[in-house]
């Protein structure tokens, strides 16, 4: 609910901060006194439009801030958290700042935002009825959603609308499927002649390179065995053989390092480099060993190169990357065929719409339901609200191929008087009656309202006496499940409030401002005697007045 809202420099309000009680609020005052200014001001913090004619003249700018309780507000929650534009200690803090330029800015919980999420946050914490733009009545969206949370229908419209989405996916494959099923044959000829290719060749993983091995050693074996033999004959077969010097050197060093100690450290060296030798000799040995001259391996080898490269060229892809290339012919090849079977997805999209049908007959049976019975209880709350004889009306226009929402679109309607042909609220009803349809269908609909903070404005136009009593009852009944304000001119009605505020239009500084001033006991009778009594306020009036607000506080 509303816990606060800060008002500086708008319109003729200099500075005022409000603390909203819960239950049912009255504004009152004389008329200019600026009651409906303030309705203005949370209009606005709540994305409605601004420009410079609300800034105080004189200012630099207007600003408005509200504070909201989001307990029991989850819708709200779960857009600041999708938003993320989330509170720690999970209140919401809105604030609206207009200069006197006519630039505007808005913020949501200290972090920027643009008018258009005020807006739509702001349908989640308040309603504000009357003569204004922000009238979620008139939305179609809105009548829809009231007749569905009215029949408790909002279970079944969300699978509607999932069914409708699941449908025109499987629709929307089919025709891309279809689409692509002219064109694929030749892709799909291409392909299993590459796969075919391909799988006949059978390149394994790493074959390349081990091909380019083996044929570089089956090329050049001659040169390689004829190497290793020279090599063997210079460091270990021939007189003069490496080993055979080293040997001697050796040995001759051995016999002088008496001399001179000097040469233990070169006959280390010597010894290591023999060592060294030995092994080299033993390793190209084996080496010359495992050589074969295989003219016939080479001619094997050679074609299989010549096969793997013509394949590469042809595919235009390295020649490493042919089992790859493979795979993903084979995974492409596949895709077409089951994208192919458009057997199949016909079947699974008239399956899907079949789905969304009986789920929308669900749907259209509970909504015609709760139309009758939600036309019948509103009718009957018009009648005691000076609409005698008005008819309220919910219509049901059927749509042939049904959409997100379901098979029909909903219209709340209404004829203000018997002869009248009932018709759209936003064509047929006035501002006060529109805000009596509103009082009408929010009592009605009391127990299962979302929003947790309403607002009437004027709802009290054209109206009097018993009349007047009805609907301060009527409002007295929503504050028990509701954060209800109303502006009002009717002693009737602010008599039925929990607590009333009075408006006032002072000069401050030479200049009028308007001052809000919550009423105690004392004053609150004084200020209904003179909604009663006007100008002249006689004893007569206060004891009238004294005796409206005891038999109020014991209905």
């Amino acid at each position: 609910m509303l816990r606060t809202l800060t008002i500086r420099d708008f319109v003729i309000v200099e500075r005022t901060t409000l603390e909203f009680p819960a239950g049912f609020t009255v504004l009152t005052g004389e008329t200019g006194a600026g009651k409906s200014i303030l309705i203005d001001a949370l209009a606005v913090v709540l994305g409605e439009r601004g420009d410079a004619t609300l800034v105080r003249a004189g200012a630099k700018q207007a600003e408005v801030a509200a504070e909201f309780d989001l307990t029991g507000v989850p819708k709200a929650c779960a857009w600041l958290a999708e938003a993320g534009l989330e509170a720690e200690e999970g209140g919401c803090l809105l604030r609206r700042v207009v200069e006197a330029g006519g630039r505007s800015r808005a913020f949501i919980n200290g972090r920027p935002a643009t008018v258009a999420q005020l807006r739509e946050l702001g349908e989640h914490l308040v309603d504000i009825h009357g003569q204004h733009a922000h009238q979620s009545l008139l939305r179609p969206a809105m009548q829809r959603e009231l007749v569905d949370a009215y029949g408790g229908l909002r279970e079944e419209a969300a699978a509607v609308t999932a069914a409708y989405g699941v449908w025109r996916d499987r629709e929307r494959e089919r025709v891309e499927a279809e689409a692509r099923a002219r064109t694929a044959a030749q892709d799909r000829e291409r392909l299993a002649a590459e796969v075919s290719e391909l799988t006949a060749l059978d390149v394994k993983a790493d074959e390349w390179e081990s091909l380019g091995a083996e044929h570089g050693r089956l090329a050049h074996a001659a040169d390689l065995i004829e190497a290793s033999g020279e090599a063997l004959e210079v460091l270990s077969e021939a007189d003069s053989a490496v080993l055979a010097q080293l040997g001697a050197v050796i040995t001759r060093f051995e016999r002088l390092v008496a001399h001179d100690p000097g040469l233990r450290e070169i006959l280390d060296l010597l010894a290591t480099a023999r060592i060294d030798v030995q092994e080299a000799v033993s390793a190209i040995g084996h080496y010359r060993d495992r050589l074969d001259l295989d003219p016939q391996r080479l001619v094997q080898v050679e074609r299989r190169i010549e096969a793997v490269h013509a394949a590469a060229r042809k595919f235009r892809t390295a020649a490493a990357d042919l089992p790859a290339l493979l795979e993903e012919a084979r995974a492409r090849l596949a895709a077409l065929d089951h994208e192919a079977d458009l057997d199949r997805l016909r079947d699974e999209e008239a399956q899907a719409r079949a789905r969304y049908v009986d789920r929308g007959a669900v749907l259209t049976a509970g909504r015609r339901r709760a139309s009758a019975r939600l036309a019948k209880q509103v009718t009957q709350a018009l009648q005691t609200l000076a609409l005698a004889g008005a008819r309220f009306e919910v219509a049901l226009e059927a749509i042939a191929q049904g959409s997100a929402d379901g098979f029909e679109r909903i219209e709340l309607r209404i004829a203000t008087h018997p002869e009248g042909q009932p018709g759209p609220l936003a064509k047929v009803a006035s501002g006060g009656e529109l805000s009596r349809v509103s009082l009408a269908i929010q009592t009605v609909l009391a127990r299962i309202a979302a929003v947790p903070t309403l607002v009437f404005d004027e709802v009290d136009a054209g109206i009097g006496g018993g009349v007047a009593e009805i609907v301060g009852r009527m409002l007295r009944s929503l504050g028990r499940s509701h954060q209800v304000m109303c502006v009002t001119h009717l002693a009737q009605v602010a008599a039925c409030a929990d607590q009333q505020w009075r408006v006032e239009k002072a000069a401050v500084g030479g200049r009028a401002t308007s001052v809000v001033q919550p009423l105690d006991s004392p004053s609150r009778e004084q200020e209904i005697a003179r909604m009663l009594g006007g100008l002249s306020i006689t004893e007569a009036t206060r004891r009238h007045a004294a005796e409206m607000l005891r038999q109020a506080a014991t209905r």
